[in-house]
């Protein structure tokens, strides 16, 4: 294929971002989604489902880093950690960088998801997928927190925008049914879209979490490829004190975790909470 194609993004009707292909090293319609994986010159690796960017190889450190590391280093002790999605294996790679923890369970619903990115993003992963740690539990993730018996520290939803298969994960089911896999104290986060562009996401996710919650926010993340801005990463916790940590606290477990980050550290995390006034209208 010539490097003068180009796949542009679907997401936004008027808006999108282009990349230009090197080459498609894979593309199939599978069960659930359209998956295609592209080398690009600029953001390496990118993978595409239903038209819609899901990661590049240059830029999910700040995602994954920011999606696992804020719950994590707010916990004071995680040690059970359930994530949903997350086939490219990012953020099994970085919850498991945390040795206090004993287990992961993972819920992928599409088992040639974390097939594909074995193969093509063996980075994303890095051989996580094989710690014993982990249990990978391919599975429709609202059907299996409604009917889980185990409970969690730490609860990652790392979906898909709310279209397709991962809209149910954004509804008031899922979220009820979510917080009876908690322990209590624990922390949800959860994918949340760009505000600025997908602003009605921040105010559904809101109103629907602080029914179930006594402390429900978000924090954000300039992730390059994620277009429009902020990301913004919702969290859920009925411990409030979690969120309002300082520098050193978080600084603290931090260098008694012992590795190192690209993106994520103590001033970056309680940072994260400090939310633009255009978000903060959003969460009504």
């Amino acid at each position: 294929m010539s490097a003068k194609n180009v796949v542009s993004e679907s997401l936004y009707d008027g808006y999108a971002q282009s990349f230009t292909v090197s080459e498609v090293l894979f593309e199939v319609k599978t069960e659930h989604q359209h998956l295609q994986i592209i080398d690009t010159p600029f953001m390496g690796r990118v993978m595409l489902l239903d038209g819609v960017v899901q990661t590049t190889e240059r830029d999910e450190f700040i995602y994954h880093e920011m999606m696992v590391h804020v719950p994590l280093f707010a916990h004071p002790a995680p040690k059970r950690v359930l994530i949903i999605g997350g086939g490219d294996g990012g953020i099994l790679r970085e919850v498991l960088r945390h040795k206090n923890v004993e287990h992961v369970t993972q819920v992928e619903i599409d088992g040639s998801v974390i097939d594909m990115c074995k193969e093509y993003f063996p980075k994303h992963s890095n051989g996580a997928f094989d710690d014993p740690r982990a249990n990978i539990v391919i599975a429709d993730g609202k059907e299996f927190v409604a009917q889980c018996q185990d409970t969690f520290d730490v609860i990652i939803s790392d979906s898909t925008d709310p279209i397709g298969p991962g809209e149910v994960l954004f509804t008031s089911d899922f979220y009820k049914d979510e917080k009876t896999c908690l322990n209590a104290g624990g922390i949800m986060v959860a994918q949340n879209g760009v505000p600025f562009m997908q602003g009605q996401e921040v105010t559904n996710t809101f109103q629907r979490l602080s029914k179930l919650y006594s402390d429900a926010s978000f924090y954000v993340a300039p992730v390059p490829t994620y277009i429009g801005g902020l990301m913004s990463l919702a969290w859920a916790s009925d411990n409030a004190e979690l969120r309002k940590q300082s520098v050193e606290q978080i600084a603290e477990r931090v260098a008694a975790a012992g590795f190192e980050t690209r993106f994520y550290n103590a001033e970056v995390h309680v940072a994260a909470f400090a939310l633009p006034n255009y978000v903060r209208a959003l969460m009504k």
